[in-house]
């Protein structure tokens, strides 16, 4: 049986990918606690991932451990850079050792969001944040220290944890009117898809650089509003500008404007789609509370 080992296994990704898969795999859950049913490790020590390997030795590696918290990569850039850059490196590192293939996950944050279309694998990123900062370096040392090796770029991610549609859904619990931006738009995207399209091309060896997002576009605040419909909430939502939010959130940092990424590799080289972020949502809604 295929051995897999699933860095960040506890987190909303981790846990899609662990039922996208079911038994059909064998695992090898880690996480940098060590919590029930997942192994201590932790990916900035690069002694210690590379014994890990060395001893489990996986046939594929599928690293979904990063420092996800935006304003929190701001205030300790170190922690991000350590995460989200030397991470990947080390997994890369061990990785090729043993002759594993490495699924890593990126984000749309790498680019600057001041371009008004799609963007895809081919244009160049120039981040605006410390958190598309150190993931684009841990893009740049899994191209330089993996072998064989695919990169999946997402954005807007949900599913089984903290995210933005559980967020909304808690605070309108106690809210009659939630104040949510409107000028950045993106693609809420289901770790589920994620997960499926992973699964797709992990057997493979069609490697490199992928844009993974559920297709469609629309801004928080459509997306806060489309939340409440499907979930019959009477919540309004107050539409806001990322200026006004900043005015309110002085601490918050930059975000991109429009950071639609184009699956455009994935439309080249295969047959496989990801769903329209409506039906995708709506599907992840009806097994929420």
């Amino acid at each position: 049986m295929k051995k897999i080992l699933v860095t960040g296994c506890n987190g909303q990704l981790g846990r899609a990918i662990q039922r996208e898969y079911g038994d059909s795999v064998e695992f090898i859950l880690t996480d940098v606690l060590k919590l029930p049913g997942a192994e201590k490790l932790d990916i900035t020590n690069i002694d210690e991932v590379v014994a890990f390997v060395r001893e489990k030795r996986p046939e594929v590696i599928i690293n979904c451990a990063a420092a996800t918290n935006v304003d929190g990569c701001e205030k300790d850039i170190d922690f991000a850079y350590r995460v989200n850059a030397i991470g990947p490196r080390n997994l890369s590192i061990a990785g090729t050792e043993v002759g594993a293939k490495l699924i890593h996950v990126s984000t749309d944050y790498v680019f600057p969001g001041n371009d008004p279309r799609p963007l895809t694998e081919f244009d160049r990123p120039d981040p605006i944040s410390a958190y598309g900062r150190t993931k684009y370096e841990g893009e740049k040392f899994v191209q330089s220290f993996a072998k064989n090796w695919f990169i999946l770029r997402t954005a807007w991610l949900y599913g089984d944890g903290k995210n933005f549609v559980r967020t909304m859904l808690s605070l309108s619990e106690s809210h009659e009117e939630l104040s949510v931006v409107d000028d950045q738009i993106g693609s809420p995207t289901s770790a589920s898809e994620l997960a499926r399209m992973i699964r797709f091309l992990e057997p493979t060896e069609n490697y490199g650089l992928f844009h993974a997002t559920c297709e469609g576009s629309t801004s928080w605040a459509d997306f806060a509003e489309e939340i409440f419909s499907l979930k019959g909430k009477a919540t309004r939502v107050k539409h806001v500008s990322s200026k006004q939010y900043k005015e309110m959130n002085p601490a918050s940092a930059d975000r991109p404007a429009y950071s639609i990424l184009e699956n455009y590799m994935i439309r080249l080289t295969s047959d496989f789609r990801m769903k329209e972020w409506h039906t995708a949502i709506e599907e992840y809604l009806k097994t929420e509370p």
